[in-house]
């Protein structure tokens, strides 16, 4: 089966709404808006019935995770084709991921507000709830009667900032782009230091390179201003080797890091394609990187776990 037939016939049926909306001389949005849900710190237990085993982290590292929901469908081939008890039990499965790694932060794509075609709940809501997240924030870049879908960032961390930013309209395909969150990291406690970390979960084109190429360039130019040290992290739809790779592009030339990029152990989709990513300034470095093995989505999970080093070390794109 090729490679993206699955993500083609996701979109088709969602485009298919939209042609019929667009016949009726009713009006399908797929620029997006921005819609942001959080706590307000306000710090709730994780679900009871969620069952893990805690694991330990070093002191000082920052425990981040990347994960394409896909819109709570698990491996099934539409969301559309499940009733909302079957999603929930879904992202009841990813809540379990997250609190077995205790990941501190966590980047999401395809992630659904309240929506026809996925359950008609607020899968982020849910999935902070579940996990025991207390800041929680979405980003809508497609929007219609049937759908509300973006990209999201749960933290345990404290957030002083938030930046959504939606990528121009790229049809056929629906709208992507990415938010950022800045968080405050205590990455050594005996010594009480504190950094901000600006972290941003993107999501990227699926079919085009051209339109891959356009949302880095606009990625780049809108992350160009922002002081301190960066993750970026999510669902890229590139490889390090493909042509013009916008992976290798932006690592190169933000002069950012990624784990292993020649490894051939790290398949994100498929289990041939690496397209999930996490890209750190130079000031941090990586101390433990895995792709999980868990299926809770058609995309695996990428966790790494970093650390601050001195701000002039110099570049590597194999740093760990």
């Amino acid at each position: 089966m090729h490679k993206h037939i699955m993500k083609y016939a996701s979109a088709a049926l969602a485009a298919i709404s939209c042609l019929v909306m667009s016949l009726q001389l009713v009006s399908c949005t797929t620029t997006g808006g921005s819609y942001y849900r959080n706590s307000d710190g306000e710090v709730f237990p994780p679900d009871k019935s969620v069952t893990y085993q805690a694991k330990d982290s070093e002191d000082g590292t920052l425990r981040i995770l990347t994960l394409n929901i896909a819109h709570g469908r698990n491996q099934a081939a539409n969301q559309l084709l499940l009733d909302k008890q079957d999603i929930e039990k879904n992202l009841v499965a990813i809540a379990q991921v997250l609190q077995k790694t205790e990941a501190d932060v966590v980047a999401l794509q395809e992630a659904d507000g309240p929506s026809g075609w996925s359950g008609n709940f607020d899968h982020i809501e849910f999935l902070a709830r579940k996990a025991g997240y207390p800041w929680y924030y979405r980003a809508d870049h497609a929007e219609s009667w049937l759908f509300s879908y973006g990209t999201a960032i749960l933290s345990r961390l404290p957030v002083s900032e938030i930046l959504q930013h939606s990528f121009k309209p790229s049809l056929p395909t629906f709208n992507k782009g990415f938010l950022l969150t800045r968080v405050h990291w205590n990455h050594d406690d005996q010594a009480g230091l504190e950094r901000h970390i600006d972290i941003v979960s993107v999501h990227l084109d699926f079919s085009r390179q051209s339109v891959r190429e356009e949302q880095i360039a606009e990625l780049t130019e809108v992350l160009s201003g922002r002081d301190g040290p960066m993750i970026v992290l999510g669902d890229f739809n590139s490889e390090w080797f493909s042509d013009k790779s916008v992976v290798k592009s932006l690592a190169e030339n933000a002069k950012m890091s990624v784990y292993r990029h020649d490894a051939n152990d790290q398949h994100t989709y498929n289990n041939k394609y690496r397209y999930d990513w996490i890209l750190i300034s130079n000031d941090l470095a990586f101390v433990e990187y895995q792709v999980l093995p868990d299926l809770i989505s058609d995309h695996r999970a990428v966790l790494a776990e970093i650390k601050w080093i001195a701000p002039t070390a110099a570049y590597s794109d194999d740093r760990h």
